[in-house]
């Protein structure tokens, strides 16, 4: 057998073709800990896929409302280049596009995208968490596909976890069958079963174990918050990104004490289900449960999420922080200018500076003229500002804010950095124009993904500032600082600079926050001594 280097043939024997032809096929066959599994090459041949990879075994039948517990071994080679069943849940997110076979109880698997051509590379590993208000989302989203990152010189990994009543359902037999006297919370103990997973395994895929930043956004921030408190997850990432929430203040997630919540679940199963009894519970079938529970909330947020459980969350997230119980790991944190959508603020009608004073009377009461300082409306388009930014605290920035604020507070002196994302999205599919950053936006820049969202009309400053999204990311997954030669100057977030904040736009640049006196005014309203 001969070949054409440079215009010229050369001689090469068949058994070297053929030893060649199998070291690439050998390197997407991979060793791990329950089994042998071969993945796939990307498009271009730079990154290996891995897809679908169990972690945990199915939580069907009896292991329904348990603890993730260890997945089976298998012989021979499994299969890794699908990804795996998404977990239960209803079609509440319009924008949500998947890649997977559908949905079911059997879905704790977990995705590898790894850039390393040799075992011993030790790359950074980045470990996303996905967001959906923890009753919606997967690993699939074309939008959180992890090969473009995996272009930067870091491992990538993906997971699912249980959702909505599978992964949050509370009731005292819950409790009274767990060693721990605990219950819900299974979804966030899936996820530190992947983390578990990954520091057992990512070595082999040429990740280093004792470099894991985990990263999340909306409820997967809120992961990544409650990962950073729980002393089950300690030890297992040494850096944390959280992008538009923190399970801090909220009114939309917030974590309600165990007792609490073991009266009002079984209140709603008796209304859902006609049972709140565990056994009978365990006994339907998950397309009966899902079936009667999006009739029961027309499609909307059922009442399951994350509790202060006293074994995964021993206290409150705020206490464990204010203690100085969470892992003290550099953090990098953030949210975008228009969380809540300036449509959302202007339906039915824009505010104005009677209609927005008029609330912050209602509001904010004696305090108004205090609120209004914080929050201008001297004019309409003032007022219009002041809502969205209002909206957006009450939504998810003031419990972001809080997370860095505690993070610098008692996190042992850790680097901590801010961002504020501000690129105006264009019009696609599912977000008409004048949607601003909304909430959720920046997913596609963090991944170099923005020809994934439908139809959506880009710009050469978008691929920039994905571009530079990406490197801030991946810098400080590699050594806990965002920074580089080829990237703007980002400074710490403390009261020595100034609180410096990073706005990612066409043209980034740090400057200090402009509106502090906003989270302070609402910190002292809002936010109880002991919280």
């Amino acid at each position: 057998m001969r070949l054409l280097v440079k215009g010229a043939w050369i001689g090469l024997c068949a058994c070297c073709v053929v030893f060649a032809l199998s070291a690439k096929a050998d390197d997407l066959k991979v060793k791990t800990d329950k089994g042998r599994i071969q993945g796939k090459r990307s498009a271009d041949g730079k990154v290996r896929v891995f897809l679908g990879i169990p972690y945990a075994a199915p939580p069907v039948g009896p292991l329904r409302w348990k603890p993730p517990q260890p997945a089976a071994k298998w012989s021979g080679t499994r299969d890794a280049t699908e990804f795996g069943y998404r977990c239960m849940q209803a079609p509440i997110f319009h924008d949500m596009v998947f890649r997977d076979p559908g949905q079911s109880e059997d879905c704790l698997t977990l995705n590898v995208w790894t850039p390393a051509k040799k075992k011993d590379a030790k790359l950074p590993v980045m470990v996303w968490i996905f967001g959906g208000g923890f009753v919606g989302g997967s690993t699939s989203e074309p939008r959180q596909d992890g090969e473009h990152l995996a272009h930067k010189g870091v491992v990538v990994v993906s997971m699912n976890y249980r959702l909505g009543i599978f992964g949050f359902f509370v009731s005292p037999e819950l409790a009274a069958e767990s060693p721990q006297h605990a219950a819900g919370n299974y979804g966030l103990l899936d996820q530190t079963a992947a983390l578990q997973w990954v520091k057992r395994n990512i070595a082999n895929f040429g990740g280093d174990p004792g470099n894991v930043t985990i990263f999340g956004e909306s409820a997967g921030s809120f992961s990544v918050s409650a990962q950073m408190a729980s002393p089950l997850a300690q030890g297992l990432f040494v850096r944390a990104i959280g992008e538009s929430g923190a399970a801090f203040y909220s009114r939309g997630l917030s974590f309600r004490p165990l007792a609490e919540r073991e009266k009002t679940d079984p209140a709603f199963a008796m209304t859902a289900f006609g049972t709140s009894d565990l056994a009978a519970l365990r006994a339907m079938s998950a397309d009966d449960i899902q079936q009667k529970l999006e009739t029961r909330t027309h499609n909307g947020f059922p009442p399951f999420g994350p509790d202060v459980d006293g074994w995964f969350l021993p206290e409150s997230v705020p206490q464990i922080y204010s203690e100085g119980k969470q892992a003290h790991v550099p953090l990098l944190a953030g949210w975008n200018r228009d969380e809540p959508s300036a449509l959302a603020v202007n339906n039915p009608e824009p505010p104005t500076v009677q209609s927005f004073k008029a609330m912050a009377e209602k509001e904010f009461g004696p305090r108004a003229d205090e609120f209004l300082r914080a929050f201008p409306a001297d004019t309409d388009a003032e007022a219009v500002r002041s809502a969205i930014d209002f909206a957006g605290a009450r939504f998810i920035t003031f419990s972001t804010w809080e997370w860095l604020e505690a993070q610098v507070k008692t996190g042992g002196g850790v680097p901590v950095y801010r961002y504020h994302f501000e690129r105006p999205s264009p019009e696609d599919k599912y977000h008409p124009a004048g949607s601003g950053a909304f909430h959720s936006d920046e997913i596609e820049y963090v991944f170099g993904m923005l020809d994934s969202r439908n139809n959506a009309k880009w710009q050469p400053e978008d691929y920039k500032l994905s571009d530079l999204i990406e490197t801030y990311w991946t810098n400080f997954a590699r050594n806990g600082n965002p920074n580089s030669a080829d990237a703007p100057n980002w400074p710490m977030y403390n009261a020595a600079d100034n609180w410096q904040v990073m706005h990612l736009d066409a043209h980034s640049e740090a400057g200090p926050d402009q509106h502090r006196d906003q989270d302070l005014f609402l910190q002292s309203v809002w936010v109880k001594p002991q919280e």
